[in-house]
């Protein structure tokens, strides 16, 4: 029986890192942001690589969910899925075959980020409000709130906080989580070439240096301020 883990987070978190880290288990496999050409296919949205993108997976999110669901590539499965490709009108039954996590970061932190890779940005492209809203539902369906993980805690330190993670999931905790080689993976969304630069040279969770963030325009600062109370309901459940 396959034990299949959703981790839901946001863009330009450390996502793509926390799919290293588990696919470098030796009883994991990875799936990397099915839902992905279904969201681009539905919203139109011009994203970096959206051609490629399109043609990479389902377009119709019933095929992909039956995939996540059916599909028992290894005794793990971890999918890294993004909070705001479930769009409103995607089914969630599927979700219940699934140990729900929540990966979280600082909404000004995020869109720091995102800005350098893409110019405009809106609420709903951080994922925030739908990561609150998968976040209730789970811990409606469950009784209590599902795991809940901060990027910084985990790079701050990886080991303790991967610990606690796997206890929260029911699956053992393992080295292998700690370092990985560097480069891409046959796993890897055909857009890793637009934003997997930094992973692709890393070799495991490092603290990242101090600097000073700039400060966001108004515009930025506005969508922050919209998605901070949403962060912060999550944050009060973290590991």
């Amino acid at each position: 029986m396959t034990v299949r883990i959703a981790m839901w987070s946001g863009p330009r978190n450390i996502s793509t890192a926390m799919m290293r880290s588990f696919e470098n288990r030796a009883d994991c496999a990875v799936v990397d942001e099915p839902f992905y050409a279904a969201y681009l296919a539905k919203t139109g949205l011009d994203h970096p690589m959206r051609d490629e993108v399109l043609a990479s997976q389902p377009l119709d999110w019933r095929e992909v969910a039956a995939r996540l669901t059916t599909d028992q590539p290894a005794a793990v499965c971890y999918q890294k899925q993004m909070c705001h490709h479930m769009l409103s009108d995607f089914g969630l039954e599927w979700t219940a075959a699934c140990r729900n996590a929540f990966l979280i970061r600082d909404p000004a932190a995020v869109l720091a980020s995102y800005i350098k890779k893409r110019a405009e940005v809106t609420l709903d492209d951080i994922g925030v409000v739908r990561q609150r809203e998968l976040f209730d539902r789970e811990a409606d369906r469950l009784g209590r709130a599902p795991p809940v993980v901060e990027g910084v805690d985990v790079l701050a330190g990886p080991e303790r906080t991967l610990n606690a993670l796997c206890a929260a999931l029911e699956i053992p905790y393992t080295d292998e989580m700690l370092k990985w080689p560097p480069g891409r993976r046959d796993s890897d969304g055909v857009w890793a070439p637009a934003w997997y630069e930094a992973v692709e040279r890393s070799t495991g969770f490092e603290a990242p240096a101090r600097a000073d963030q700039p400060p966001l325009t108004d515009d930025l600062a506005r969508i922050a301020d919209q998605a901070r109370p949403h962060y912060e309901a999550l944050a009060r459940f973290k590991l």
